[in-house]
């Protein structure tokens, strides 16, 4: 408790030294406020669990200050203690972000905490996602300098962030990146632009395993080539990792591989995207017994379309598979003309999606801790994952617009889930959405989705409907119902309300209701969340 009061009070007295300082001309302060707290009513019928505290509740505050070339910040967090469905090690209260800054034309320095990307992120990325309770920040030092126009090179030293404490391992990395156009005289004015780069990373961690002789530093190097031309990107990535026997890979001693590669064409009314990616054992992490969101070094997103609406991304979202995936993924977007046939008065806008997961072949050796040898260019044909669906937005006059979507969702559930005993899921689902301006600050939007499948838990519908007074207040009421539920007694209705208002920088939002148990993905990266029933409130507040 005194530990707590020092906190409460060292950021209260920062907070006034450097408002009174910015008002003087001494620089700036920055930050933004948030608490999440839910109370948990008993409900047996959908089997939430029984929360003894009542109220759970999670919170922080970030705090920057600035002046001229140097920043300076800290987040205070609190977890009292730590709402369902994110990790339980988020226990108590504390700082465990703190840093300071330096930054000139050419070099900057710093210390403390800081969030850092290499490439595309393959072999190393640390990133916050409130969301899913998810911060794999570093506590070190990192340098970024520029040498000379076009050259960028970035160097780290630190340990990660694992819930209140530091993972036992250390990482050690650097990135170069070199942008040819603005490094050859002239380059500005060629057509094509080209950029090269690439990383290495490496984990001292000690051996203390008493059964297997464990690699104490583990590397792993990425080369990446970004080749941009008018309307076309090219954008492709390749990873490779030493041998790291861990807890995610069964202590297998085989070496890891990664590739992603990116292809977009954009024009006025057209876009298109192709890409692919290949994952052979890449998980990496710096400590070797973590796992779930722990101690994450690198970030492996899932080559599938990121939907918003309800039941697309909460029944059967799909979670990157780090020990072997191939993917691929293919959009195009058109937009009809205003004034064609299909375009009518206001145009129309249609998206085609097609995305796919399988795993990777696996020829089992005779040496059991390599495991296997694995052909690179080949998948296996077990699929985990398949979604193929088409959108369309439609303005129909100034006050009316539509979006319809059908989705056809293939879903193996147990490699997704690391489950047993439900196999391949088949889904068709259908969404409408449909919004009417009643006038310049008042709109209502309606919403109707169906998920229809003969495995798993069957059929859902979720119905929608939400009132906006701009720019503030907004009323909304959902129902997700599983009408096809084989078991009759969990043929439940899961209806929620909600209200929020907005005003300038500050954000209240008030939910009542029941929320089904599920899974909720951001990027590839997933949490489960159980079943629950009851009232929520956030609040945010930005200044």
């Amino acid at each position: 408790m005194l530990m707590h009061k020092i906190i409460i009070s060292t950021l209260a007295t920062f907070f006034y030294c450097c408002s009174a300082y910015s008002q003087n001309n001494f620089g700036e302060l920055h930050g933004n406020f948030q608490v999440d707290a839910q109370y948990y009513n008993r409900d047996s019928l959908i089997g939430a669990p029984i929360v003894k505290e009542k109220i759970l509740s999670n919170g922080f505050m970030n705090l920057w200050y600035t002046k001229g070339n140097f920043t300076a910040g800290v987040r205070y967090e609190n977890y009292l203690n730590v709402m369902q469905g994110f990790d339980s090690r988020y226990k108590g209260s504390g700082v465990p972000f703190r840093f300071a800054s330096y930054k000139n034309d050419r070099l900057e320095a710093t210390v403390g905490n800081f969030y850092e990307q290499f490439g595309s992120g393959l072999i190393l990325r640390a990133y916050e996602e409130r969301s899913l309770g998810y911060d794999n920040v570093f506590d070190g030092t990192r340098v970024r300098f520029q040498p000379i126009k076009g050259i960028y090179l970035k160097g780290l030293i630190a340990r990660q962030r694992t819930f209140f404490a530091l993972s036992s391992g250390i990482v050690r990395g650097f990135d170069a990146e070199i942008n040819f156009n603005e490094l050859i005289p002239g380059g500005d004015s060629l057509k094509t632009t080209i950029i090269l780069g690439g990383s290495a990373v490496s984990r001292f961690q000690a051996d203390l395993d008493p059964y297997y002789k464990l690699p104490e530093n583990v590397a792993a190097f990425s080369g990446r080539l970004n080749i941009i031309r008018g309307k076309i990107n090219f954008l492709a990535e390749y990873g490779y990792k030493i041998n790291d026997p861990n807890a995610t890979n069964g202590y297998r001693y085989n070496n890891g591989h990664a590739l992603t590669a990116t292809a977009t064409y954009s024009t006025k009314g057209l876009g298109i995207l192709i890409a692919a990616k290949r994952l052979d054992n890449f998980d990496f992490r710096s400590d070797r017994t973590a796992s779930g969101i722990g101690a994450n070094i690198n970030f492996l997103p899932a080559l599938t379309r990121q939907h918003t609406y309800n039941l697309p991304a909460t029944i059967y979202p799909y979670a990157t598979q780090p020990n072997g995936e191939m993917g691929y993924q293919a959009e195009i977007s058109y937009r009809f003309k205003k004034g064609s046939s299909l375009g009518g008065k206001y145009g129309t806008e249609i998206v085609v999606n097609f995305s796919g997961t399988n795993g990777i072949i696996k020829n089992k050796t005779s040496n059991d801790t390599l495991g296997y040898t694995s052909p690179f260019f080949k998948p296996s044909k077990q699929m985990f994952f398949r979604d193929f669906h088409v959108e369309i937005h439609k303005k129909f006059s100034k006050k009316v617009k539509a979006t319809a979507m059908y989705l056809n969702w293939v879903y193996d559930k147990d490699i997704v889930q690391g489950l047993v005993g439900f196999g391949t899921i088949f889904a068709d689902m259908g969404v409408i959405d449909v919004s009417y301006k009643i006038s310049a600050n008042h709109t209502i939007r309606i919403e109707a989705q169906a998920l229809l499948s003969k495995q798993d838990t069957r059929d859902w519908a979720t119905g929608l409907i939400e009132y906006t007074f701009a720019p503030n207040w907004f009323l909304a009421v959902i129902d997700q119902y599983n009408f096809g539920n084989s078991d009759s007694a969990k043929q439940i209705h899961y209806i929620t309300a909600s209200t929020g208002y907005t005003k300038n920088g500050n954000r209240i939002m008030i939910n009542y209701g029941r929320q089904r148990a599920g899974i909720f993905c951001v990027g590839g990266v997933c949490r489960n969340v159980p079943a629950s029933n009851g009232l929520s409130i956030s609040i945010l507040s930005s200044f």
